[in-house]
């Protein structure tokens, strides 16, 4: 009898694969929904932000802007805010030498004055940031500082046709007004939309820049540490394990700032300068035309604000190049009192207590805040009406 041959079955491909039903996708697009909703009000819940006396945002932070946003948010309604560029952040000073800090230590409350300044920001990108970033900005008291820097030229403007790179790009407008050196392609624009309309990839920024160096987790486990041959300290690190939960603080002993900063020095010893600026005309200022938006948010949301113009360094311009700064700052000052904007126009510092064309040093600041507290239209405007 002839053995019986076993069965062949046919091939079968194997597939591993699981197929939804429209209901099962209905619950992960509900499931991935939830978690990207609540992920960033959670962390905000989860995460250490300490904010002591003289806060300002770190200087490794200044693209956190998720981060600048909570900052807004815990302020209460009786603080008032400073808000502008590195001028009020104190570029060349610690915290306790800023201008918040000397206002603060003149009315002797302390912490009644916010440092809301941000540094390397621009008119330009502080509408982007008021815009999208300070929606707990109201009702409030804000003193808007405007720096005459963003004038000195057109590419300092932004206005010139030359491509320029420059910080907080992600702040400026994209597509409209149109900025001539901003050479962004149209996927860095629209990104740069979606981020700011979306808390969870705002949340994502943050994660970047207060725990990977400024860097996304892919870039960050492929950073090098030099060397030949190259080395990757990060590629065997758990990504994980740099997540603190703690937001970090800025240094308190910066070797780039503060007394003993080797930067923190007088611009010259001399008297008088012989800088010469390009200034732009403020109808053809883009700068000017945001420092305007920004202004008009802030009212919009029932703030009440106090421009304070200046104090530009008029030591280190040549004397032919004056002129010219004088009739845009008179320019500024009739427009503010047309627009019956509450202003306070102070005098220059003395020469020696700049660190260069905008910054004041310490004792610049100090001189600063005592000042404006001294000046009437600022003890008018700080009275509770």
């Amino acid at each position: 009898m002839a053995a019986l041959k076993p069965l062949e079955s046919p091939e079968l491909p194997f597939v591993n694969e699981v197929r939804l039903r429209p209901q099962h996708w209905a619950v992960a697009a509900g499931v991935v929904l939830l978690v990207v909703t609540l992920t960033p009000w959670v962390w905000k819940k989860l995460e250490r932000f300490a904010i002591g006396p003289d806060y300002r945002i770190p200087y490794a932070l200044s693209k956190d802007y998720w981060l600048y946003e909570q900052r807004l948010q815990r302020a209460s309604p009786t603080n008032i805010v400073l808000l502008g560029d590195s001028v009020v952040w104190g570029e060349y000073v610690l915290a306790d030498g800023t201008w918040s800090h000397f206002l603060n230590q003149e009315t002797g409350v302390p912490n009644r004055f916010v440092n809301a300044g941000v540094n390397g920001l621009f008119p330009l990108a502080l509408e982007g940031l008021v815009r999208c970033y300070g929606g707990s900005l109201r009702h409030q008291k804000v003193i808007l500082h405007c720096n005459l820097l963003w004038l000195t030229s057109p590419k300092a403007d932004l206005s010139t046709d030359k491509e320029e790179s420059f910080n907080h790009a992600a702040l400026v407008p994209q597509f409209s007004p149109r900025i001539p050196c901003y050479r962004a392609d149209a996927s860095e624009r629209l990104n740069a939309l979606v981020e700011r309309n979306v808390p969870f990839l705002e949340w994502v920024s943050h994660l970047q820049n207060a725990y990977f160096g400024q860097q996304s987790i892919p870039k960050w486990t492929l950073a090098e540490a030099g060397g030949d041959p190259p080395r990757y300290p990060n590629a065997y690190r758990n990504p994980f394990s740099q997540i603190t939960l703690t937001v970090p603080a800025e240094p308190a002993d910066d070797p780039q700032r503060g007394p003993l900063s080797p930067r923190h020095k007088p611009w010259s010893t001399n008297a008088t300068g012989t800088t010469q600026f390009e200034w732009v005309a403020l109808d053809q200022s883009l700068q000017w035309h945001a420092f305007q938006r920004v202004l008009e948010v802030l009212r919009q949301r029932d703030n009440d604000v106090l421009v304070v113009l200046g104090p530009f360094n008029e030591h280190l311009m040549a004397r032919e190049n004056l002129p010219a700064y004088r009739k845009i700052h008179e320019e500024i000052v009739a427009w503010l009192a047309q627009n019956q904007i509450p202003h306070w126009i102070p005098e220059p510092l003395p020469s020696v207590l700049y660190a260069d064309a905008s910054h004041p040093l310490t004792e610049g600041y100090q001189l600063l805040a005592k000042r404006l507290f001294d000046d009437r239209v600022f003890q008018n405007w700080i009275s509770p009406k």
